[in-house]
Parts: structure tokens; sequence; C-alpha cells
């Protein structure tokens, strides 16, 4: 019997880690910085639970009845607060105030667990033991949970049936504590009703679980959603309408398959067709192969090296009908060699020299990708770089985030690397900027592969001229422990879009 009453204490453990997890996750996915999010979230739950532990005082009768009751209240809130955050954000101007309500509920339920199921204990076990034993439990289930969630449940389940299932889970602990406790319980026929009901709910739930992520993703997105999945990193979503896909990376827009060959052409071949004899190719991030299939225009390259966090991605864009028609099925060409990694870890574990470096990274919107646009990454790109090798960095719209976009110009040139910030005009995007970078000087090439669609010898020279508004602005270098870029790019888009 103990055993049997300490895997329910690890078992709800785990659930109340998921929720907050699931709910850190999705609001780090739909509003970014990640750091802010996190940190509020286990803030107000952790509050939360504080008050529900308090609380659990004025409790003295019924102790089983309640527990129960907390276990269902729990199950049903938890197990729908992701399919309820996701159609918050989609259909109401209100999410972080749901997102709090969602979060201090779940802590206050999650406070009032352990204290009633420790009382419940009492006259069980002695006090030195069971108290031992209770937290060890607790926190074997957290750290199950810690590690099932990225690695097993966001990848294989998602974030709507993840959290149904834990929903599914505190609702079987309510069913199984009408038995363990059945001598204290006294009348219960009601209150196992109560929990096959909530037990038949959650699984409706989970069977209509693609349903309310569907319906959330036809609101959030203007055209038909074709394709959407949580991964490890990120939720990626491609949208269709007519002969236009476009793909976007937690909500973000990454590209238009209307326009996308604009953004490509001007990332890869200012920088890579003045280079004389260039052989050897690294991309970091642009795990789409669009940027590769630009680079395949070039004949004498011997092997390029894509470095993409995310296997998902460079699965999808090796496989997906429509996706390989686009990059040219440039991800399965011999000269490719894919490796899924962190793009920062890698650069430090491998003393390999490139020729051409292609840094394609999201926007930094989050700290997790403010680390890969500060001096401490490009002083470690810089040593990658061959005697005549040249880097280009994606930097974000020195239109609609400046003081962004010439941060990272400022943090390239603190690494001791010369910069040529240049810029174009997406439709998809607006006026989008890039900056070479490398340790000579640059000149415009004279000639460009054949079949481009926009770039000409003649278009290039002109890229790097800016009109006065998007001059340079002051702005200080991004640092690894002063990640200034992420507050700056908040600031800047926030100004856009009110």
């Amino acid at each position: 019997m103990p055993i049997l009453l300490f895997l329910s204490v690890a078992l709800i453990a785990a659930c109340g880690l998921i929720y907050e997890l699931v709910a850190g996750t999705l609001a780090s996915y739909l509003l970014g910085d990640s750091v802010f999010q996190f940190s509020t979230v286990i803030g107000g739950y952790l509050f939360a639970m504080g008050v529900g532990s308090y609380l659990s005082r004025f409790v003295t009768r019924g102790l089983v009845a309640r527990f129960v009751s907390v276990e269902l209240m729990v199950g049903l809130v938890g197990g729908f607060s992701s399919a309820a955050l996701f159609l918050a954000f989609a259909y109401t101007q209100g999410f972080q105030l749901i997102l709090y309500a969602i979060v201090i509920v779940i802590g206050i339920l999650v406070g009032l667990e352990i204290p009633l199921l420790m009382r419940l204990l009492k006259n069980r076990l002695e006090f030195r033991e069971m108290v031992a034993h209770v937290l060890t439990f607790d926190y074997l289930g957290a750290l199950a949970a810690s590690l099932l969630f990225p690695i097993l449940l966001v990848p294989k389940l998602g974030m709507v049936r993840s959290a149904l299932l834990f929903g599914l889970i505190n609702a079987g602990v309510a069913l199984w504590s009408t038995y363990l406790f059945r001598n204290e319980l006294g009348a219960h026929r009601l209150l196992r009703a109560a929990c096959v009901v909530v037990l038949v709910v959650l699984s409706a739930g989970m069977a209509g679980a693609e349903r309310i992520t569907q319906a959330a993703d036809d609101s959030l997105y203007a055209d038909e959603v074709i394709f959407a999945r949580d991964t490890r990193y990120q939720r990626i979503v491609l949208t269709k309408w007519k002969d236009d896909v476009r793909l976007f990376l937690s909500s973000h827009l990454q590209f238009s398959s209307r326009d996308e060959y604009r953004y490509h052409e001007a990332l890869v071949h200012p920088g890579l067709a003045s280079i004389a004899d260039a052989r050897r190719v690294l991309v970091l991030g642009g795990g789409d192969g669009l940027a590769v299939r630009e680079i395949l225009k070039y004949p004498d390259i011997a092997s390029i090296t894509l470095v993409d966090l995310d296997p998902e991605m460079t699965h999808l864009f090796s496989t997906h009908p429509y996706l390989v028609t686009l990059n040219q099925h440039s991800l399965t060409d011999p000269r490719v060699h894919v490796i899924n990694a962190d793009a920062f870890v890698w650069l430090d574990q491998t003393s390999e020299p490139y020729d051409f470096i292609v840094v394609d990274f999201p926007d930094p919107t989050n700290y997790s990708l403010g680390k890969l646009y500060t001096t401490a990454f490009y002083r470690l790109m810089a040593k990658h770089l061959s005697a005549q090798g040249l880097a280009v960095v994606q930097s974000t719209s020195p239109l609609f985030a400046r003081q962004s976009y010439w941060c990272i110009v400022e943090t390239l040139k603190q690494a001791g690397l010369k910069t040529y910030p240049y810029h174009l005009y997406v439709p998809s995007f607006g006026e989008w900027g890039f900056v070479l970078a490398g340790l000579n000087p640059y000149e415009p090439p004279s000639r460009l592969p054949d079949r481009l669609r926009y770039l000409s010898v003649s278009t290039v020279p002109q890229l790097f001229q800016f009109p006065n508004d998007m001059l340079p602005v002051d702005a200080e270098p991004n640092r690894l422990n002063d990640q200034v870029l992420v507050r700056y790019y908040e600031h800047d888009w926030r100004e856009i879009t009110h």
C-alpha cells in the first residue's frame, strides 16, 4: 500500500510540472522573450502553490473527498490548459490575463495536493518517514516530467495532447485514491462517478485535440494550414494560398514561396560570388535548404555543411513533396552534409575552416536566439573563416528594427570583423537587412551565377546604399552576459505594432 501512495505522489508532481512547462513554453512560442515568460510563469506558479498550501489548513473534514476533488479540478484545468491558451491567443485579446489566471488556479490546486495527502498519511507512517518519502517521490516525479517533456511528449504528442494526457493521469489518481482510502472515504459512489465523467471528458479532449489546434491555427493564420507540428525547439506551421506557401516558426514568418528567392539570392550571392575559388561553405541555421539551393549554383563548391538545431525542420524540408521542389532537393545533394546541433556548441567543437559562412538564424526574439548574435559567437565564427573567407549574417529589418540592425553591425565590428551592411525589399517582409563580414576588404562581384531571378551585377552595389530613414543609429554591441539586442528588438517591434 505505501508504495502505491508514493507512486501517486510522483504522478501528481509530474502532472503539476508538466502544466507549468506547457504554460511557459506556449507563452515563449507565442509571445517571445523566453526568459521573461518562464520567469513570470514559474514565479506565479510557485506563489500560487504557497497560497494553496496555506489554504489547506482550512480543510478540516472529509480529507479524502477534498483530495479527490482537487485532483479532478487539477486534471480538468491543467488538462485543457494548452488548448485554452491556443484558443485564447487565436480568438481573444486577453491571452496574458488568461495565461496567468490558469497558472494561478493550477498552482493553488497543486499547492493543496501534498498537504492534504500528507495529512491522510499521518496515521499510517511515522512523521519523519512520511516527509522523507513524500518529498523524495515528489522530486522524482518532477525529474521524470522535466525529462519526458522535451524528449518525448512535445515531439510525439504536441502541447495539447501532452497536457490532456497528464490531466487523465490526475483524474486516474483521483479514481485510484477512492480505492486506496476507501475506509476513510465512506460513501463514494458519487465521487467515483465524477472521476469517470472527468476521465471521459479528458478522453474526448484527447480524441479532438487535432481539431482544437486546427481551429486555433485557422484563426491565427490567414491561409489554409497544411502542416503543423510542435518540436522540442519550436512550433512549425506551413500555410498555403494558391501557389503561395509560407513557413512560420513559433508564429514568426520565415518565408513566402512567392518572393523567398529575393531574400535568398541577396543572402548568398553578394558574398559568395566575390570569393575566388570558394570550395567549402558552412550554413548555420537555414534548415529549409533554400540558402543551400543558391550555394549549389556554384559548380566549384566541393562541400556544404548545414548546421540546424531542429531535426524535424531538416527532415521536413528533405521529404515534403512541395518543399523539396522549392529547395530543388538541396538537402539531399551529395555535396551537402546536414548536422542537427546547437551552432554555438558545434562551432566550438570543430576546427574546420570555410571560405564562406551563411548565418541564417531566426530574429533574436529571445535570449536563446540572442546568444547567436553576440560578440562571443561572432569571434568563434571568425576563427572558422579561411584567409579569403567571408560571412553573411541575416540581421532583421533596418527599417522596422533599426537599432537592432545596427546593433548587429556593431557587434560584428566588436568581434574584430570588417562589416559591409546591405539591404533589399522583400514584399512579404518589407525592407530586410544583412551584413557581410570578414577580415579583408570586400569588393562587389563582377560575375553572378546564371538563372538568378532578382540579382544582377549592376544591382549588387545598390544594395549597400541606405536611405536616410535606415542610416546608422547608436547601439551597444550584443554580449553574451548582456544581451541588449533582445531588448532593442522587443522595443523596435513594439514601436511598429503600437
